[in-house]
């Protein structure tokens, strides 16, 4: 890792409106390490669990993606802004459910896609140097983060354009696969899947349930593009996602 492509990292928790369940928590946006020196408009990627991705401030370990993006740069595919929104602590599980999962109380869920849609997003693009539209703009997370990013996904398909769904939490909600099917989206749509094979015997399956529900609706590549990544040896935990970040952003931001 070159210390000197690190991104530029601007905490921003103080001036945008906070999420449903308004506890104090970091908003960090990663800047690109020359962001200062262009005029250079990048796409932008908005991640969940802020908390696991830098600054090992999570407990089971980080994705540490300032040092990915660092590595990147060196081969070129640095230019992006990264978004990581900490999750709400206790709360996580409420705020990451779809509105049809209520065993751990009332889901946050749509409000937080709300958030994410119509206050975070505005306010990241009048403040940056963005590409404003969908086919720049991507949502991803793990686990539950992954859930959730699926759900704003399916209900904001017009803003958000790529999705990077990790090992997602697809166990909780079987009604996700009824909403895939329902889902129509009219725009070109590109989905990276990451599943292990140490996560239980229902991760894999789920993943491929996923794809084959969207792909019933009639969106078999025409409308949404897949790349499915399924680690054999892979393990539920943030080591192997933030190996896996780097394949993920240059598949769906760098490729055509």
């Amino acid at each position: 890792m070159n210390s000197e492509l690190l991104p530029v990292i601007r905490v921003i928790s103080d001036k945008v409106k906070a999420p449903p369940i308004g506890h104090n928590r970091r908003i960090a946006v990663l800047l690109p390490h020359d962001y200062e020196k262009t005029d250079q408009r990048y796409p932008v990627l908005y991640l969940q669990d802020g908390q696991n991705l830098l600054d090992n401030r999570g407990p089971f370990g980080n994705w540490h993606v300032d040092h990915r993006l660092s590595e990147m740069s060196e081969y070129g595919q640095g230019g992006i802004i990264v978004v990581a929104i900490d999750h709400a602590d206790k709360d996580r599980i409420r705020e990451f459910s779809p509105p049809e999962v209520t065993k751990f109380g009332p889901s946050l869920g749509k409000e937080y896609a709300n958030f994410m849609a119509k206050t975070l997003k505005p306010f990241v693009d009048k403040n940056f140097r963005t590409l404003k539209d969908r086919q720049h703009t991507g949502i991803g997370g793990s686990s539950m983060g992954g859930l959730i990013s699926i759900y704003c996904g399916f209900i904001y398909p017009e803003v958000f354009g790529k999705l990077m769904i990790f090992s997602p939490s697809l166990w909780l909600t079987p009604k996700i696969y009824f909403h895939a099917i329902n889902f129509f989206n009219p725009f070109q749509t590109k989905i990276y899947l990451y599943g292990g094979g140490r996560e239980g015997a229902n991760m894999v399956p789920n993943i491929q349930r996923l794809k084959t529900a969207l792909q019933r609706k009639g969106l078999d590549g025409s409308k949404i593009e897949f790349n499915v990544s399924i680690d054999p040896d892979g393990e539920h935990n943030e080591s192997h996602w933030g190996r896996e970040f780097p394949r993920a952003v240059e598949w769906l931001f760098f490729e055509e």
